[in-house]
């Protein structure tokens, strides 16, 4: 080859990656990331609700409500159904006490293979997705205040405990993520995490946010942090991936931030009291804010 034929090979595929990354930043730019500052929908009812979940494979969202205090073995929780159109399909759809269900203080949901995973306090429940029964529990030895839960595309969870101190020499207490694969728990990262939250899946890991700093930060399989951003204010509750974007609720803020892992933050919608764990719904493009001392969810149209 000469050297004429390979100057312009490298012209040609460097004007080619020029257009790829061009057309990667269009689609991003395309992504709708404006978030509607007045509920299109409300739902109301719930008791101290923490999370939503879109259940995609049957067009409805998941609500679990605490109920009383947040590390209490009351047996007094329960889970949501709502429809997207605006109605509650059924309030008190898993009830701790009824059917032979132990529910305490449910926080994060999340849905494998057609069972219903829900963090309670140092337990992980299961239950039919389309049914509700109960199907078992998973222990998580050593964990105090289970709380975020997420799914990754090949069926494994992550899981955080945002265990605050036990004692007055203790640090950190029992914070800490965790992996959970055909119901054997593996810890990822222990130690001082801020207070770990909500929980979102990468190709190789998992971003955190931290209810007792204003970190976001990712975790890579081996539990090394990677990026990380410093978002305005802290009480971090919720964290949500949509395109390129991320979404944290704050209740320091009383606000939802918006934006790209490793780069600033600003205020997308504000004016919220206490958001905690929100979901997405894909289908509509939906942010669904359950709002823990107001008792309801308000949904949020990205624009």
């Amino acid at each position: 080859m000469t050297r004429s034929s390979i100057i312009a090979l490298v012209a040609i595929s460097g004007a080619l990656s020029a257009c790829n990354v061009q057309s990667e930043e269009s689609q991003e730019s395309e992504v709708p990331s404006q978030v509607s500052q007045t509920a299109a929908v409300r739902y109301s009812g719930f008791s101290e609700p923490e999370r939503v979940l879109y259940d995609s494979a049957r067009d409805r969202y998941l609500v679990s409500s605490v109920n009383g205090e947040t590390a209490a073995k009351d047996g007094n929780g329960f889970i949501s159904v709502l429809s997207p159109d605006g109605s509650i399909t059924e309030l008190k759809w898993i009830e701790g006490g009824q059917a032979g269900v132990t529910l305490h203080a449910p926080k994060g949901l999340a849905i494998v293979s057609g069972v219903l995973y829900v963090a309670d306090i140092d337990v992980v429940r299961k239950f039919d997705a389309a049914t509700g029964k109960a199907l078992g529990e998973i222990a998580v030895p050593g964990s105090t205040f289970l709380n975020g839960l997420t799914a990754t595309g090949d069926g494994r969870l992550y899981l955080s405990d945002s265990g605050p101190p036990l004692g007055f020499l203790d640090g950190y207490g029992t914070e800490a993520v965790y992996v959970i694969e055909d119901d054997r728990v593996q810890l990822l990262a222990e130690g001082p995490l801020g207070r770990p939250t909500s929980l979102q899946p990468t190709q190789g890991g998992v971003i955190v946010a931290s209810f007792g700093a204003n970190e976001v930060f990712e975790l890579d399989g081996q539990g090394n942090k990677g990026k990380v951003s410093q978002l305005p204010a802290g009480g971090l509750a919720g964290l949500v991936k949509h395109g390129p974007w991320l979404y944290a609720t704050s209740w320091q803020a009383s606000a939802i931030f918006r934006g790209k892992l490793g780069e600033p933050f600003e205020v997308a919608a504000g004016d919220l009291a206490a958001p905690s764990d929100l979901g997405y719904d894909s289908k509509r493009g939906r942010l669904l804010v359950p709002r823990f001392t107001e008792g309801t969810v308000d949904v949020l149209e990205l624009q």
